[in-house]
C-alpha cells in the first residue's frame, strides 16, 4: 500500500490495497472478533468484505480461519459463557471464566467484567452526577490485575484493547493511549481498537504523534479521525483514495463522506449520500440520526415525517430510530414530546452524544435552561470535541447574561471550529457586552473574511459596533458592503437594510454628497416603520440639492458622479483586515411547522 504518512497534507492523496489480502486478513479477524463478542468490528468488517465481494481467494484449507479452540474443558466452558455473554449475562460469563487459562477465554473473562461494570455505571447515569470514586472500585480493581497481566506479556492484542478501554474509563487518556496504540499493533484489524483510540485523540499533533502500524485499517482511522477534529476536507480525500482504491461500495465509506459534507454545511451532497445509502442498504440504521438533522435544517417535513415511519417500522428500540423521532417532533415544536423520545435514546445508550446535545437544545426551547446546561455538561463528558455542545453552553449563559461564563464555551466551540463564522459572530457579541469593543471588532471582521454563512450578519454587526464607537466613515463602510453583499445574494432583511439605508442616507447629506444621500433616502421611504423621518430627510436633501448645485459639484466643491459605488470605493479601504479571533455555530432554529399525523405513543 503507498501512501503518505499523514495524508491530509498531500493534494494527489493516492491508496493502493491489496483486495486479495485484506479479503483474507478480514476473514480470521472476523472470526476472532465473533469469538469474542466483538460484535459491532464483526458487523464492520463483514461490511468491508462484502465491499470486495467480486475479490475472490484461491481455494484451500490455509484461507479459513482456524478455531482457537479445538477440544477440551476449556472448549465447553467457552461455550457456556460465551452463550452467557450473548445474552448480556457478563457477571456468570466472568465467574466461569475466571480459572481458564486460553487467551480467548481469557479474554472473554476480562471483558465480561468490563462490560458487567459498564453496564452498572451506565445505569447509575441520571440526570444528576457522575460515578463517584466508590462506584469505580471495581473497575480500578480490575485495571490492577491487567497492569500485572500486562507487565508479565499475557495479555495479546484483544486483551490489551479491554486494558485500554478500562483505564479511558478511569480518565487516564495517556495510559490508554500507549495501551490501544499496542492493541493495534498486534491486531491491526481490530477496527474497534482503533476507535477507541480515536476517542482519545483530542488535535491534530497528538495524531501526528502516535505510533501506529502501517496498515490499511490506519487510513480509515485517519479519515475517521479528522472527521472526528472537523477536519472535514483532509476526510473526504482519504475517503475518496479509499474508494479509487476498491472500496467504493463500503457503505460505511459513503456514510462517512455523507457525514463530512453534513460537518461542511453542504446539505445537497450530504442528501444525495443519504439517498444513496438508503437504495444500496434500505434496512440500514446507522447514521440516520444525521440525515434527520440534514431533513430538519432543510425543513422537509415530509420527509422527515417518512424517514420517522421507516426507523420505527425496522427497529423501535434503536438509538437513531429515537433521535429520528426526536427531530421529527421538534421540527412540529412539540418539544416536550421530543425530549422523551432523546431520553429513551439515552437509556438505550448513555454515551450517545447525538441525544444530549439535541436534548440540551430542546431544553433551550422549554426555557428550562438547568437542564439544558447538564445535557450539553454531558455531551462534553463524552466528546469533548463536540462544538455544538460547547456553543449549546455558550447559548445558555448568555441567555442567563453571564457573559464570562459564554465568552469562555463560545471560545472552545471556535477552537473546534475555527472558521464557522457563526462562531466569529456570537463570539465577538460576547465581547461587546463585555466592552471589549477592539476584540468585538476583530471577530466580525474575521467572521466576514471566512465567508459569512448568515447572510451578511457579520458586516452588520460591525457596522453598529463602528457606528457606536462614533468611526462614522468605517460604520458607512461596512454598511455599503452589507447593502451590497445582500443585494446580490437576493437576501430582503427589511428590519436590518432599513437601518443601513438610513444611516447612509445621513451619512452621505452630512457629507453634502447629496446625490448619493438622496438615492438611499428614497430606498428609507419603502419602509414603513419611519416613513414620516424619512421623508423628512429625504425633503431636506431635495432642498439643498436645488439649493446651489452646479454641474457635477456640490456645495462643498466635492465632485459628485451619482452613483455610491464610487464612494464607497473611497471609503472601503479604511475598513482594515484586522488579526484573527474566535468563532461559534448555532443549534438549528426551531420552527413552528403545520403538523402532521403521525401516531408515536411516547
Amino acid at each position: 500500500m503507498d501512501v503518505s504518512a499523514y495524508p491530509g497534507d498531500d493534494p494527489e492523496y493516492e491508496v493502493r490495497l491489496d483486495l486479495a489480502a485484506i479479503k483474507l486478513e478480514i476473514s480470521a479477524a472476523g472470526a476472532e472478533c465473533s469469538r469474542r463478542g466483538l460484535g459491532q468490528t464483526a458487523k464492520w468488517l463483514a461490511e468491508i468484505s462484502f465491499a470486495i465481494r467480486e475479490t475472490r481467494l484461491p481455494p484451500g484449507p490455509e484461507n479459513l480461519p482456524q478455531p482457537e479452540l479445538t477440544q477440551g474443558v476449556e472448549l465447553d466452558t467457552y461455550n457456556l459463557a460465551k452463550s452467557y455473554f450473548d445474552l448480556k449475562e457478563y457477571d456468570r460469563a466472568a465467574f466461569f471464566t475466571k480459572n481458564c487459562s486460553s487467551s480467548l477465554c481469557q479474554f472473554l473473562h476480562l471483558y465480561s467484567r468490563y462490560m458487567s461494570e459498564k453496564k452498572r455505571l451506565d445505569d447509575l447515569v441520571d440526570t444528576v452526577s457522575s460515578p463517584d470514586h466508590t462506584q469505580l472500585s471495581a473497575l480500578k480493581q480490575l485495571r490492577q490485575e491487567m497492569e500485572q497481566l500486562q507487565l508479565s506479556g499475557q495479555l495479546d492484542g484483544y486483551g490489551l484493547f479491554v486494558y485500554g478501554v478500562v483505564l479511558r474509563k478511569l480518565h487516564l487518556p495517556d495510559l490508554a493511549i500507549t495501551a490501544l496504540c499496542e492493541a493495534v499493533r498486534l491486531r491491526p484489524a481490530h477496527w474497534g481498537a482503533w476507535l477507541e483510540l480515536s476517542c482519545l485523540v483530542s488535535s491534530r499533533d497528538k495524531l501526528t504523534g502516535l505510533d501506529l502500524p502501517d496498515h490499511w485499517c490506519k487510513q480509515v482511522f485517519l479519515a475517521h479521525t479528522y472527521l472526528e477534529l472537523q477536519q472535514n476536507e483532509q476526510a473526504v480525500k482519504i475517503y475518496d483514495g479509499l474508494s479509487a482504491a476498491g472500496l467504493g461500495e463500503s457503505t460505511y465509506i459513503m456514510a462517512q463522506v455523507a457525514i463530512a459534507y453534513h460537518n461542511m454545511r453542504q446539505v445537497e451532497e450530504a442528501v444525495t449520500y443519504f439517498k444513496q445509502l438508503s437504495e444500496v442498504d434500505p434496512f440500514r440504521l446507522d447514521n440516520l440520526d444525521t440525515y434527520s438533522n440534514l431533513l430538519y435544517v432543510k425543513e422537509q417535513r415530509v420527509e422527515l415525517a417518512h424517514l420517522a415511519h421507516k426507523t420505527n417500522m425496522i427497529d423501535k428500540y434503536r438509538t437513531e430510530t429515537c433521535c429520528v423521532i426526536g427531530n421529527y417532533y421538534s421540527l412540529r415544536s412539540q418539544h416536550e414530546k421530543a425530549v422523551v423520545y432523546f431520553q429513551r435514546a439515552l437509556k438505550l445508550n448513555p454515551g450517545y452524544l447525538s441525544a444530549l446535545t439535541l436534548m440540551g437544545h430542546e431544553y433551550m426551547e422549554m426555557k428550562n435552561t438547568n437542564a439544558a446546561i447538564q445535557s450539553y455538561r454531558q455531551a462534553i463528558e463524552v466528546n469533548r470535541r463536540d462544538y455544538r455542545a460547547w456553543y449549546g453552553l455558550g447559548q445558555t449563559y448568555e441567555l442567563l447574561k453571564m457573559h464570562h461564563y459564554c465568552l469562555y464555551y463560545f471560545k472552545q466551540a471556535q477552537e473546534l471550529r475555527p472558521s464557522d463564522s457563526r462562531m466569529l459572530v456570537a463570539l465577538g457579541e460576547s465581547y461587546e457586552k463585555l466592552d471589549k469593543l477592539q476584540d468585538a471588532k476583530k471577530c466580525f471582521w474575521k467572521a466576514y473574511c471566512v465567508g459569512d454563512i448568515e447572510g451578511g450578519i457579520a458586516l452588520l454587526r460591525l457596522a453598529d459596533l463602528y457606528k457606536k464607537t462614533s468611526e462614522v466613515d468605517q460604520a458607512a463602510a461596512a454598511y455599503d458592503q452589507y447593502i451590497k453583499d445582500t443585494e446580490e445574494a437576493g437576501i430582503s432583511d427589511r428590519d436590518d437594510q432599513s437601518v443601513a439605508y438610513r444611516f447612509l442616507a445621513k451619512y452621505y447629506n452630512e457629507k453634502n454628497l447629496l446625490d448619493e444621500a438622496y438615492e438611499f433616502a428614497t430606498k428609507c421611504t419603502e419602509f414603513a416603520d419611519t416613513r414620516e423621518e424619512d421623508k423628512a430627510l429625504l425633503k431636506e436633501i431635495a432642498c439643498k440639492r436645488g439649493a446651489g448645485m452646479d454641474g457635477g459639484v456640490n456645495a462643498s466643491g466635492m465632485e459628485v458622479t451619482g452613483g455610491h459605488s464610487v464612494i464607497a470605493s473611497r471609503l472601503r479601504p479604511t475598513v482594515h483586515l484586522l488579526p484573527h479571533s474566535p468563532s461559534v455555530s448555532s443549534a438549528s432554529p426551531r420552527r413552528d411547522l403545520e403538523p402532521v399525523n403521525l401516531n408515536f405513543t411516547p
